[in-house]
């Protein structure tokens, strides 16, 4: 069995071999246990761990699976995961075995959820990370996946997208400081399309201002008080992105205002959630309709495709994916233009 009482502490704890899933013998020993009936399980649950048995508790698996992505999610992907997993998943699934979950479980725990009152697009973020666990598990261990028969809860960004036109762009950006880093910012977004995290890695040195281009490499995002700088998203995210004069003309006049600025330094050093802060204060100034940063960058593909670009180049320039992706979200924005290549075939009749 393995598991003994410590008379000195008056706790338990465990003291076994056990064979790792290569068939190597090993020992361990575990203790702090209160009861004996926690050695117990915890014993079972670290055999079946090594065994990369499916029959152990929910709250087990969660370790093999992120054990099993350590090498492969971003460093930011795995906190952002840990975080929803730990707040919403495991309180009410821990203690279930992973191969005893059943839809009806996961039903229950829909609409526990849903009555805690998180918004459709958190809610659908949060049931993501669910089905993710149990997707791997089904293709690496072959344990029946109970979220495939349940319809999933929430709704994406996709279902619906805030964004801006030009005039109430205009609108906003009347009122910001042009001699303020968060003039040029706010244009770059607006104007490019280019996430916040990517904007906020920029250097002067990703302009080339005889070629008029911004070159994405790289995306910036704060983690445990700590700047990060890494890959960007996908590598599609690795693009050049076509420049208007204007807004080269306003980078080199920010770039110039600073100093013997070095060219490998970030040229906008704050933390996204300044860059909230600063956004909401002069939306409100504005008098404009509430948006977030992100919808900046939907602004911009919004304001494309009014003016008649096609999805493919609005894939090219925001870094998507596939096409897929962008028709997904801004799919419905296309209608009209529908209708206006109706219009001309009438006319020509």
């Amino acid at each position: 069995m393995g598991v003994y009482k410590d008379d000195k502490t008056a706790s338990w704890f465990c003291k076994f071999y056990f064979k790792d899933w290569q068939g190597d013998r090993h020992q361990t020993t575990k203790r702090g246990f209160k009861t004996k009936r926690d050695a117990l399980r915890w014993q079972a649950d670290f055999i079946a761990k090594e065994n990369r048995s499916m029959h152990i508790s929910f709250e087990a698996y969660v370790k093999i699976y992120f054990e099993d992505k350590k090498n492969k999610l971003k460093e930011r992907t795995v906190y952002n995961k840990k975080y929803m997993i730990d707040k919403h998943i495991l309180p009410y699934f821990k203690n279930k075995k992973v191969d005893e979950v059943t839809s009806s479980d996961i039903i229950q725990w829909q609409n526990a959820m849903e009555e805690k009152g998180y918004s459709q697009t958190y809610l659908r973020m949060v049931q993501n990370q669910l089905t993710a666990l149990y997707t791997h598990a089904a293709k690496i261990y072959g344990l029946k996946n109970p979220c495939v028969s349940v319809e999933k809860m929430g709704k994406s960004d996709a279902d619906h997208i805030d964004f801006w036109t030009k005039e109430e762009y205009d609108r906003f950006i009347s009122v910001v400081d042009k001699s303020d880093k968060y003039y040029v910012l706010f244009e770059l977004l607006f104007w490019t399309g280019i996430r916040i995290g990517e904007a906020l890695a920029l250097t002067i040195s990703d302009f080339d201002f005889d070629r008029k281009e911004l070159r994405i490499t790289k995306t910036y995002y704060r983690l445990e008080r700590k700047d990060i700088i890494t890959a960007p998203k996908t590598e599609n995210s690795i693009r050049s992105i076509s420049m208007p004069d204007f807004l080269l003309e306003e980078v080199k006049d920010y770039y110039n205002r600073l100093y013997k600025y070095p060219r490998n330094e970030r040229l906008f050093p704050v933390v996204p959630k300044a860059v909230e802060n600063k956004f909401k204060r002069d939306i409100e100034k504005a008098g404009v309709k509430r948006i977030r940063i992100h919808d900046l960058r939907h602004s911009h593909a919004s304001y494309l495709i009014d003016r008649g670009v096609d999805a493919m180049r609005i894939k090219e320039r925001l870094g998507h994916k596939d096409i897929k992706i962008t028709l997904n979200t801004y799919g419905h924005l296309y209608p009209n233009k529908q209708r206006e290549l109706a219009n001309m075939l009438d006319a020509a009749k």
